[in-house]
């Protein structure tokens, strides 16, 4: 028997399938020359956002400011449940998460 489509199942463009979330860190006042940037360096705070994705329905979000690396995986969750995304786990993440007692 053929597997049943879901509801909210269509087929995307390639370069459309992925979700991506865009990560930008601060690279202002590190030079000691004003209006100079230190090439490959950065402050441990920026913003997070979600790119624009047609075929998710996802429209280019607002930044999200993080204050160091230990907040940006929170700013992430944030963003991922402003926009509805649902997650699911992958089989290697599955080996982590005990199964409940029936």
């Amino acid at each position: 028997m053929p597997k049943r489509r879901p509801i909210n199942s269509q087929i995307a463009e390639h370069g459309e399938k992925m979700i991506q979330r865009d990560v930008r860190l601060w690279t202002n006042d590190i030079s000691p020359i004003k209006g100079e940037i230190l090439q490959k360096h950065a402050w441990t705070s920026g913003v997070v956002r979600l790119e624009a994705n047609r075929a998710h329905k996802i429209k280019l979000s607002k930044p999200i400011p993080f204050d160091s690396l230990m907040d940006l995986t929170a700013v992430i969750e944030k963003v991922l449940i402003q926009h509805r995304i649902i997650l699911h786990p992958s089989s290697r993440f599955l080996r982590y998460i005990s199964k409940p007692n029936k």
